[in-house]
C-alpha cells in the first residue's frame, strides 16, 4: 500500500538520510515517479531480481537541508476509500501542494485530472 510508502520516506527525510529502500511493488513505482516529476524526490532506482527486488530513492533536501516534503495528508485507507469527480478536486495549500489521485488512466495530479476530465480515488495530498 501507498501509505508505508509514503511514511518511510517522510521518516527518512526527518533523519535527514540520502537515500531510502522500499520494497518493490509496481504501485510503490509509480508512486514515486510521479513524486520525483513534481520534484519532491530526487530520483529512483530498481535494484535486485525476483523476490529481493527493491527501490532505492533518492531524498531531495533545498539548499538549507530542509526536506522538500513539508506534511503529507492521507486522504483514502483502506478502511475508507474517498472518490471524487474531476470538478471536486481543489488545490493543495493555494496551490503550493499537490492533490495525487488513482484514476482509470494510472495515478496522477489533481491536476492533470481536471485537465483529463477524470475522477478517481483521492489518495493523499502532499506540499
Amino acid at each position: 500500500m501507498f501509505i508505508n510508502t509514503l511514511i518511510q520516506i517522510k521518516n527518512a527525510q526527518a533523519a535527514k538520510k540520502e537515500t531510502v529502500k522500499l520494497w518493490f511493488s509496481k504501485n510503490n513505482e509509480v508512486l514515486l515517479k510521479v513524486l520525483s516529476d513534481n520534484d519532491y524526490l530526487d530520483s529512483f532506482d530498481k535494484k535486485g531480481r525476483g523476490h529481493k527486488k527493491v527501490i532505492v530513492a533518492k531524498l531531495k533536501y533545498d539548499k538549507e537541508g530542509s526536506p522538500a516534503i513539508g506534511g503529507i495528508k492521507i486522504i483514502s485507507k483502506p478502511s475508507r476509500h474517498i472518490y471524487a469527480g474531476y470538478k471536486d478536486m481543489r488545490k493543495v495549500k493555494g496551490g503550493y501542494g499537490l492533490l495525487i489521485v488513482s484514476t482509470s488512466k494510472g495515478v496522477m495530479t489533481g491536476f492533470e485530472a481536471r485537465k483529463s476530465k477524470l475522477g478517481g480515488e483521492v489518495l493523499f495530498e502532499i506540499w
